[in-house]
């Protein structure tokens, strides 16, 4: 299928070939008919995209700061590296669409194929010919609303969401600043409400435009007309709202706000204007400044826009689902008319010339729609799904030949797979990238293009029964680890799966009972820290060791940003259980044994935790995961103590061993190689050989089941022995 992306280091848009997405559960594949362009937030990110490096931190001093705490916590060249790729990469453009269902995926049983739906959502109803859709991010259309006005669906949430927040009452009065789509569509809305409206905007043509569509009355804000129409409306008194629709760099809409509201009146920031608050203005008046957050109630929470969780309607009103469905339901009625605003429809296939157009100013424009091609009647790529266990089907992976290249397959292609693992395997000798599946049809394309793979696909079913490819990466969410990993090794496939392997001893259970049942135990785990060079050499340094030892192991984690996945622990686990493994690998490869139990203690009101790890020896490996420390000290540090000698490691930047004699190693501030390229190097090296995993299945299991016992071991307070320890 074809959709609109754009990379934002370039500037360069496109309209590109990219995978048909999987249907997945909780969701519908929807085909487009009309989709619409937002002339304001998305020429903002166009022409962002075609700004200087030094423009775009200019622009985005959010992003900047995250590269700088990066800088500091994983070095300069990984950070370059991770940022370049995401700079260098195609994104996509759209959030607002009108198509009709061509497949309903597990769960859903409020649409059915055929239905006519209006999409939202910056990541689900793009500008492509089709899209994967989740449950609340859709609404069906009512009957006799045509779709090419049902599009504007998502925008008009968002003019609602904003009237909203101002709470009108009949008989007020309010002052739109900026009549853009957004001001446009707010006008109406307050209209339908029975406001009286004023407009501000220096575009003559759209100030007639809202007088049309139910303005009192519309001017350039620098004029006294605004200010003598408010003044008539309200006998002086100032209008109840404003409402600020408005986008640029001068800060004249929020002056303008202040002196001519009233009282104690509202002023709601829709847009994205500057908002340098003249503080006696807004002091003087008690003004009440509110910010309109998108579409609504739902709006970047992943558990109602991924998962389907809706809000209470007793609790929550209005959610965007809600606003979705009322705004199409006035449209319908006739209360809004959104054809006045349509200036110009354009083929999808004319999206680069039609964006251009918009950019240099040769289209002048409120909104603009792309029109896509009817269906046909090729039928949908089949839903990213696990395929059917095959009973006995399974063999164990075979040696290849030296002279044949070892073929891989990635099964995910998010940040970490492109920044941490993908650079070490292009151009690796004796490796070709076969195949990249996703459920997201871009990051697949992005990956073909980046990394050289010959195929992208949203098919996982093809790959797992493609006899050429020889070893799976699994580098997917944690939730899915488990089922994927037990898939691949029934189909033959060596297998690669970043950590952790299982979230629960039922999934781990299932991947043994895999091994067991097709007789294939050709997997490792990402736990790369046991073949970071610099922990290496000091391991060597230290020698054989003779008696107990005491190891000491504190993990600066840091606190999560709001809505990251990781917090989304009723799928995707507790912290610990998705990175924990880690940590207590690097103990037992340290102290070359696999632990007999587990102890954990956590700190009341946050993630901090204490976790003990008793050995065969009496060793001890004591693990402090701290989420509240400062981001100023370094992310890792260890101690390992044992016959008279100290083996010591700072953030993988420096090591040193006490001993008779001491041995330091050169400090690498920028360049913090904690084991990724040697791992996968082993890695590649046991499928072409057919030799030994680099790390032992015993192992890997050993790591996961004292991880998940860390859980078990916070809930009933005392020690968790391990069953078949040795």
């Amino acid at each position: 299928m074809k959709q609109v992306v754009q990379n934002y280091k370039t500037g360069e848009l496109a309209v590109l070939d990219v995978p048909v997405p999987g249907c997945k559960p909780g969701g519908v594949l929807v085909r487009t008919s009309y989709s619409l362009i937002s002339t304001g937030t998305e020429l903002m990110k166009v022409s962002e995209a075609g700004m200087s490096m030094l423009g775009k931190a200019r622009s985005r001093p959010d992003q900047v700061a995250k590269v700088m705490q990066s800088v500091a916590t994983n070095g300069l060249p990984a950070t370059y590296q991770k940022v370049m790729g995401k700079l260098d990469s195609y994104t996509p453009l759209g959030y607002s669409l009108c198509g009709v269902v061509e497949q309903v995926g597990p769960g859903v049983d409020d649409v059915k194929v055929g239905d006519v739906v209006a999409c939202a959502g910056n990541e689900h109803a793009l500008h492509a010919e089709l899209n994967w859709v989740p449950r609340n991010l859709y609404a069906k259309v009512p009957d006799g609303l045509a779709p090419r006005h049902a599009a504007f669906g998502t925008v008009g949430s968002i003019a609602m969401q904003g009237v909203r927040q101002g709470e009108p009452q009949l008989g007020e009065v309010a002052l739109v600043i900026g009549l853009g789509l957004i001001g446009q569509l707010v006008v109406q809305l307050l209209t339908a409400a029975g406001v009286r409206v004023v407009g501000a905007d220096p575009d003559p043509a759209r100030c007639e435009l809202a007088e049309r569509l139910g303005a009192a009355a519309c001017s350039d804000p620098g004029s006294t007309a605004v200010e003598a129409a408010v003044a008539e409306l309200t006998d002086g008194h100032g209008v109840d709202q404003v409402y600020l629709a408005a986008g640029g760099g001068s800060n004249q809409p929020v002056e303008l706000a202040a002196r001519l509201c009233r009282d104690r009146g509202r002023v709601v920031d829709i847009g994205k204007c500057r908002l340098d608050l003249p503080w006696n203005a807004y002091y003087e008046k008690e003004l009440d400044v509110r910010f309109s957050r998108s579409y609504g109630p739902g709006r970047y929470d992943p558990e109602y826009e991924l998962e389907g969780r809706d809000y209470p309607i007793g609790y929550v009103r209005w959610t965007e689902r809600r606003n979705l469905a009322c705004f199409l339901d006035l449209m319908a009625r006739g209360r809004v008319d959104v054809e006045p605003l349509v200036s110009h429809v354009a083929d999808f296939e004319d999206a680069v010339e039609t964006y251009r157009r918009l950019k240099d100013g040769d289209l002048k424009a409120v909104a603009v729609l792309f029109r896509y091609p009817e269906e046909k009647g090729e039928a949908p790529a089949p839903a990213v799904a696990v395929p059917a266990v095959r009973r006995g089907g399974g063999v164990p992976a075979q040696a290849r030949p030296a002279k044949r290249p070892v073929r891989l397959a990635f099964v995910g292609a998010g940040n970490y797979a492109t920044s941490m693992l993908l650079p070490h395997l292009v151009g690796r000798d004796g490796v070709e990238l076969s195949t990249v599946v996703t459920t997201t049809a871009l990051s697949a394309a992005n990956a073909q293009r980046k990394f050289g793979f010959a195929e992208a696909t949203t098919d996982l079913d093809a790959v797992l029964g493609d006899p050429s490819v020889d070893a799976v990466f699994v580098v997917t969410r944690h939730s899915s680890h488990a089922d994927l990993t037990r898939k691949a090794l029934l189909a033959g496939k060596t297998v690669f799966v970043e950590k952790p392997l299982a979230l629960s001893e039922d999934e781990l259970a299932g991947v043994l009972a895999a091994v067991e049942e097709s007789g294939n135990d050709r997997l490792q785990v990402g736990f790369n820290r046991r073949f970071a060079p610099l922990l290496q050499e000091a391991k060597s340094r230290f020698g054989v060791r003779t008696g107990p030892a005491n190891l000491r192991y504190l993990v600066n984690a840091g606190r999560l940003q709001h809505g990251s996945w990781y917090l989304q622990q009723g799928t995707e686990g507790s912290r610990f259980a998705g990175e924990g493994g880690h940590f207590i690998d690097t103990a037992s490869w340290l102290l070359d044994a696999d632990p007999v139990s587990v102890y954990a203690v956590s700190t009341s009101g946050n993630d901090d935790l204490q976790v003990v790890l008793r050995y065969p020896d009496g060793s001890t490996a004591t693990i402090s995961y701290v989420t509240t420390g400062p981001s100023s000290f370094p992310k890792e540090t260890l101690d390992l103590v044992a016959d008279g000698k100290v083996l010591r490691l700072d953030d993988f930047v420096r090591a040193s061993v006490y001993g008779t004699k001491r041995w330091v190693s050169s400090r690498l501030p920028q360049a913090r190689d904690k084991g990724q390229n040697a791992e996968l190097a082993a890695f590649v090296r046991a499928v072409r050989t057919g030799g030994p995993m680099p790390v032992p299945l015993e192992s890997l299991v050993a790591t996961t089941a004292a991880t998940l016992a860390v859980r078990a071991g916070l809930a009933g307070g005392a020690p968790v022995t391990l069953a078949g320890a040795r």
